[in-house]
């Protein structure tokens, strides 16, 4: 298959989103500090967020042919990012979301959309523009935040 170079990342981003989707609950559970009630709000956000992403990436990889990773153990294995490290203090918290953030936004400018466009493959040119772009929002929110600290 010629879109097998576009599957493999898609998987991969796949795996980072899930690794994302686990590391914004634990941030959810476990942050601590006198804004937790507006971080816990809005990790919940980033997480339902994460969940349809995740799902769109997914279908679209059924949509070239392709089959998405379906497990926990792949996840882990495929993924570029770790599990959250950070000491539940709020600054902790941003700056691994951040690098985390700015590592798919790499990935998708570097990996994704020249093989996306490589093939014509606009919908998914569109779908990780719509990713990045979203991402690049939590970034510049989330150094908003830390810099009013």
């Amino acid at each position: 298959m010629e879109n097998q170079k576009l599957i493999q990342f898609l998987n991969q981003l796949l795996s980072n989103q899930f690794v994302l989707y686990v590391k914004l609950h634990r941030y959810h559970w476990f942050v601590q500090g006198r804004h937790f009630f507006q971080l816990h709000s809005q990790f919940e956000e980033m997480y339902q967020e994460m969940a349809k992403d995740l799902d769109e990436v997914a279908e679209r990889i059924l949509m070239i042919n392709g089959k998405p990773f379906a497990t926990m153990i792949k996840y882990l294995k495929e993924a570029t990012l770790v599990e959250a490290s950070a000491d539940d203090k709020e600054n902790e918290l941003m700056s691994q979301l951040i690098h985390d953030f700015e590592q798919i936004i790499t990935e998708i400018r570097n990996q994704g959309l020249p093989e996306a466009r490589q093939l014509n493959d606009a919908p998914s040119e569109d779908l990780l523009i719509g990713i990045q772009a979203k991402l690049e929002k939590y970034i510049w929110m989330l150094k908003a935040y830390i810099a009013y600290e």
